[in-house]
């Protein structure tokens, strides 16, 4: 396993809700990750960012590690979820809640 790799693999184990997109949530660099952010904030899913445009190596082995080509991808306690389409999906069909809290995440009251 490659450095990028295992910092990335590290990652996922480390964060209940991480989400590698384009930009931060303040200020997202891609519409795809702008709208991903809108739903987890929608939702009161807290998380972590990695804005991939700061470190390309990160942004190459992240599509590598989930096998997946686009960005942004959400990672739920440790389990690769998928990018804003799914996300979107996922919100639409009202299923992302009971999904983070099957996942054991602590929701955070939108206010």
């Amino acid at each position: 396993m490659s450095d990028v790799q295992a910092r990335i693999a590290e990652d996922v184990k480390s964060n209940d809700v991480l989400l590698y997109m384009k930009g931060t949530p303040a200020f997202p660099q891609c519409g795809f990750s702008a709208v991903t952010v809108q739903i987890l904030g929608h939702v009161g899913a807290p998380f972590k960012a990695v804005n991939v445009l700061e470190d390309p190596e990160v942004r190459d082995g992240i599509k590598a590690f989930s096998n997946w080509p686009t960005i942004p991808q959400l990672y739920v306690k440790g389990e690769f979820v998928g990018g804003a389409d799914i996300v979107r999906e996922m919100f639409e069909q009202e299923e992302l809640v009971a999904f983070l809290e099957q996942h054991g995440v602590a929701l955070e009251p939108a206010g």
